[in-house]
């Protein structure tokens, strides 16, 4: 059965259902709009640890052991699990989530990568290919600020294109088979492609963002026949608000207004009068702690009928940006619609 539809579409016959999400932030997420929704909240962004990185590595362990739990399944009843992170060699992902001994595929979108992951995912139940898959991302505001740009301790200054980068890690259970407990399914996906404008700000990655979010937007409309008018929400991952601006221009010389219907992850998590997250949120757990915790429930709650969730990434790398070259985007979209 041919699910490939368009350029770079594919329409899931077989359903695949998210079984059970968990969402685990920092103090900081926990106080910004979203946070009496999350499931757990730190007190401490070491988390009992002694390093950053351990930190970010014992979210993505109780992220997956949270998911699983409310699913009530165990590792071994899991096929695969797709999982990433921010950091080099996804650190936080090997030494996160080994002790689970589920087959395991490693994937990197940068902050796009809760999409892939979910994207690929899906693909692999459809096809027939698994039963039970678990896909979790993870990013912590102080290894990605060391990874990145600038330890902590070095007390650089923030322009405001900045993003703050989400301390939190959202994972997810998908099943073949449509349980009591299922939270939502995905009909639908459309693989994004590198859109590079050429800009090499890497403290204005909205900016840098936003053309791979209208690329594949437009291609997925063009791809599945419909228009924004069919979804309740289209969902950026994580544009912020000067990426959010440049987003619905770029689509409005397109055709496309998304004025009324556009949401993004990295805005809705913090509060810009309060916390001070300068552009608004990113990393990959933005987009994942925010679907987790509330996009899924506005499906359930029947708020909403249908949304396009669209993670965005840019690929950008220390050595790449200090070699002066741009910064690119990707961003991978999925049709997410609540059951009736």
């Amino acid at each position: 059965m041919k699910q490939m539809i368009g350029r770079a579409s594919i329409r899931l016959e077989k359903g695949v259902y998210i079984r059970s999400s968990a969402s685990i932030v920092g103090k900081k997420e926990g106080e910004g709009p979203l946070g009496p929704l999350f499931d757990m909240v730190g007190e401490d962004d070491l988390f009992g640890c002694s390093t950053w990185e351990e930190a970010e590595s014992t979210l993505q362990k109780d992220a997956v052991s949270l998911a699983l739990g409310k699913a009530g399944l165990k590792p071994e009843e899991i096929s695969f699990l797709f999982a990433g992170d921010l950091l080099g060699q996804s650190i936080a992902t090997s030494f996160g989530i080994s002790s689970f001994g589920i087959p395991m595929f490693g994937v990197y979108g940068a902050c796009s990568t809760c999409g892939e992951a979910l994207s690929l995912g899906a693909m692999a139940i459809s096809g027939g290919h698994a039963e039970r898959i678990v896909c979790v991302t993870s990013s912590h505001f102080a290894s990605a600020e060391k990874e990145f740009r600038f330890p902590l301790e070095y007390g650089s200054q923030r322009p405001l294109s900045a993003h703050w980068t989400v301390t939190g890690s959202g994972a997810f259970v998908l099943d073949k088979e449509r349980t009591e407990e299922a939270r939502a399914g995905i009909s639908g996906i459309t693989v994004g492609k590198i859109v590079d404008y050429g800009l090499k700000d890497s403290l204005n990655m909205g900016a840098c963002m936003a053309p791979a979010a209208a690329s594949t937007i437009q291609q997925h409309f063009q791809d599945f026949g419909t228009a924004p008018e069919e979804y309740d929400r289209i969902i950026t991952g994580d544009l912020g608000r000067v990426g959010k601006t440049v987003l619905l221009d770029l689509l409005k010389e397109k055709g496309y207004d998304l004025e009324s219907r556009h949401m993004d992850c990295g805005i809705e998590i913090y509060d810009p009068d309060t916390q001070d997250p300068h552009a608004g949120g990113s990393g990959c757990g933005c987009s994942a702690v925010t679907l987790s915790a509330y996009i899924l429930k506005q499906l359930e709650e029947k708020n909403w009928k249908k949304v396009l969730f669209l993670p965005t990434g840019a690929l950008l790398s220390k050595t790449s940006h200090n070699e002066g070259k741009s910064v690119p985007g990707i961003a991978h979209a999925l049709v997410i619609e609540g059951l009736r």
